[in-house]
């Protein structure tokens, strides 16, 4: 190694650890310290190899530094600063990891076949495809599993291998209705069951809700967006996260999932093109939410390639995952005093709607509801009259 590209390496790695050090919200983290040792390694292992500069970074040198570091982390660091330099013009390119697909696995003919049979039907969507092909899997499994042929199935069959699934109580629901479409097929168009199986694949009937939606009461609302800092990047991103959770009643993975494409500012309003259930919609943004956005936007917002609104905040930026959203809003919750979660913000947004006259309706549309009953529950809990006659109680 000359000693030109030996300094350059020095010098590379001093920038890059005093830049993240200057990015750490609460000073010398774990984080920094983990970084520093692996790229002190990395210095070692380039002298040991008398690498020149342009053969530092490419996967070949990332792939031998692994297989020599013992620290687990070993490659995202060398590849967080191969970022770093080339955000600023110090390298051509990047160490960039391509990941190759997982070949899909096929299913045997007739499930392949309804699924070409589905996907020519009325404009589904690819996650809906998706979702389909793996229901369908699982189902297949099932009965390999069980040794059971699908001219010989059975509602008993269907109700077991629902009886098996480990999923939330709306994701059966899902689960039915991705099930209904094959069971047609096979009855309708393959004439392959004797016996129409798709109606009595059914919900079972719920008689309570023993969780209903739980939302945040005016002085609730108040001391929440009273106790939001402002002293960091982080309390700025929060902020504005608030400020949207609670004005346009967004789920976490929505608020993630939003760019800086979706929003107007001039206009005042948010597209949302990719919601739960392919429901696009465009909001009203209120000022205030305008306010905050911009002000993370312009003040907070790391300058990354990604279009998304929030972004990490540690190098190379990304966007940020909807369990982050979920942290940081509940964290800003606890640190007010209140025993709740993100979702309560969404369940507030609609008893507001309730509560100024929107119809059940309007307000489906607005949460992005797939169907009227997921809506329909936030009408039993919105008893402000009640209360005030029995309890005394202000909502």
């Amino acid at each position: 190694m000359a000693n030109k590209d030996l300094r350059m390496l020095v010098q590379a790695i001093g920038d890059y650890l005093k830049w993240v050090k200057s990015m750490e919200e609460h000073g010398r983290s774990a984080h920094t310290i983990r970084y520093s040792q692996v790229l002190t390694d990395f210095l070692l292992f380039a002298i040991s190899k008398d690498m020149v500069w342009k053969d530092m970074f490419t996967l070949d040198t990332l792939e031998g530094f692994r297989k020599h570091s013992t620290f687990k982390n070993a490659p995202p660091a060398l590849i967080a600063l191969s970022y770093y330099l080339f955000s600023h013009g110090r390298l051509d390119q990047p160490i960039k990891i391509i990941k190759i697909p997982k070949p899909r696995t096929l299913l045997p003919h007739i499930y392949e076949h309804y699924l070409l049979y589905h996907e020519q039907g009325p404009q589904p969507s690819h996650s809906h495809l998706r979702q389909t092909r793996m229901v369908l899997s699982k189902f297949h499994q099932y009965l390999q599993r069980h040794n059971i042929e699908l001219s010989r199935l059975g509602i008993e069959h269907l109700d077991a291998f629902m009886g098996e699934l480990k999923v939330a109580h709306n994701s059966k629901k899902g689960y039915r209705a991705y099930l209904r479409g094959f069971l047609m097929y096979l009855y309708q168009e393959r004439k392959i069951l004797k016996k129409n199986l798709a109606p009595l694949l059914v919900t079972p009937p719920l008689y309570g809700q023993s969780k209903p939606p739980k939302f945040l009461r005016p002085q609730e609302i108040q001391k929440l967006f009273s106790n939001l800092k402002l002293a960091t990047p982080a309390d700025i991103r929060t902020y504005a996260m608030v400020h949207i959770a609670y004005t346009l009643g967004l789920r976490p993975v929505e608020i993630s999932r939003i760019t800086l494409d979706d929003i107007s500012f001039q206009r005042g309003v948010i597209t949302l093109p990719d919601r739960k259930g392919d429901n696009p919609i465009t909001l009203p943004i209120p000022e205030h939410t305008i306010n905050a956005i911009a002000a993370y936007a312009l003040n907070a917002r790391p300058k990354g390639a990604y279009r998304h609104l929030f972004l990490t905040f540690q190098y190379p930026y990304r966007p940020v995952g909807s369990t982050t959203v979920v942290y940081s809003i509940s964290k800003a919750m606890k640190q007010a005093g209140l025993h709740s979660s993100s979702y309560w913000l969404r369940h507030t947004y609609a008893q507001n709607l309730l509560h100024i006259g929107q119809s059940i309706y309007e307000i489906k549309e607005m949460l992005g509801h797939a169907n009227i009953q997921s809506s329909n529950r936030y009408i039993t809990i919105h008893a402000e009259l009640m209360r005030k006659v029995l309890f005394d109680e202000e909502l």
